[in-house]
């Protein structure tokens, strides 16, 4: 088996759109779902009728069918919110976890009375263009139903309430981080995280594995988002396993998928290897491998099953993500004011909707 291996802020979509645009085709290859999967639709296999799909949590298939057809097989499932030093929130005498933007600005002053920058920052497009966006969008009455109306130009951006109000939580987190964030990567930003230089970081259950290389014992939980209302963490499928049908070894490529999540071998890989939160009923979470943050994420969940929301950016075309990433960093940066970068936010929309 050859296996190709791209992430820490590589733009997949486009270096796929450049394989495949030169003749290589992979007999599996990732993508997320929404219109995220629309420039891949033609190339996937249905997969609705292999053993597994029947196992599939129900909330992982829609964002991967079309006309009633799975056409990929969930990877897993994830979740962010902050995630936080539980030992340097104590340090700085913050016993309840913030629950309004008001709170959280005060717990950042504690923390940094008490020596503590607030939050690990990273200049990524992908995780302020995608992850930090989501939290406006997630908070919508209907999410699905605004986005599409961003798309068809009814809705603008800059005049949105909500988006207005999560500026103001953007601010909150680009004044409380360390100085030197534009030129930090995401390595190094967890990284420094990991060494308890900093007592927040947008990031979720995913940065488990490398947090444990550094720092095993580190005391983590993550911490719902405050916003609008009762704040939220947010959950999803990061990406989906598709079988190439331009591929000559796509019953190979099928057998594959079905040994990962049907064998003992796959399953331990995906559960504990991987420190997975499995997309199927049929393989039991590893609570010691998914590690705290995981662990803290399922405990609330189980706990506020309305202050669970969903990722929307896959939602709209491939593209806007990118331009959006962009626009924050230039935001990061102070060379654009709040106002310009709504008006940012809604220009690329149209930009790549038009065409």
């Amino acid at each position: 088996m050859e296996i190709e291996t791209h992430g820490g802020g590589e733009d997949y979509s486009a270096l796929l759109k450049a394989e495949l645009a030169a003749g290589e085709e992979p007999e599996i290859f990732n993508s997320s779902g929404w219109a995220g999967f629309d420039p891949y639709v033609d190339r996937a296999t249905d997969l609705s009728g292999e053993a597994w799909a029947k196992d599939l949590v129900e909330a992982s298939k829609a964002q991967i069918t079309r006309d009633g057809k799975l056409l990929g097989m969930p990877m897993n499932l994830e979740a962010y919110g902050f995630t936080y030093n539980k030992d340097l929130f104590a340090k700085a005498g913050i016993a309840e976890l913030p629950q309004t933007l008001e709170e959280l600005e005060a717990a950042a002053k504690k923390l940094k009375d008490a020596g503590i920058t607030p939050f690990a920052l990273t200049s990524e497009w992908w995780s302020m263009g995608i992850h930090t966006l989501n939290i406006a969008f997630a908070n919508q009455a209907d999410p699905a139903a605004f986005i599409e109306d961003v798309k068809a130009g009814k809705v603008k951006l800059k005049d949105d309430p909500i988006m207005k109000e999560w500026i103001r939580l953007v601010d909150i987190m680009f004044a409380n981080g360390q100085d030197n964030a534009l030129t930090t990567d995401y390595n190094t930003q967890v990284a420094e995280f990991a060494a308890g230089k900093y007592a927040m970081i947008q990031h979720g259950n995913w940065i488990q594995g490398m947090i444990d290389e550094i720092d095993p014992a580190l005391n983590l939980g993550m911490m719902a988002v405050p916003l609008q209302g009762k704040p939220n963490v947010f959950t999803g499928v990061p990406n989906n396993w598709i079988v190439n049908n331009k591929s000559a070894q796509v019953e190979e490529a099928k057998a594959f998928l079905n040994w990962m999540v049907t064998s003992e071998t796959g399953k331990k890989f995906i559960s504990t290897d991987f420190k997975f939160v499995p997309a199927l009923s049929s393989i039991a979470p590893n609570s010691e491998a998914v590690g705290k943050i995981g662990g803290d994420f399922a405990t609330f969940a189980n706990a506020n099953p309305e202050q669970v929301k969903g990722w929307n950016w896959d939602r709209f075309p491939d593209g806007i993500t990118q331009q959006w990433g962009a626009a924050m960093q230039e935001y990061l940066g102070k060379q654009i004011t709040s106002e310009q970068l709504l008006e940012k936010f809604d220009k690329a929309v149209q930009d790549i909707v038009k065409k």
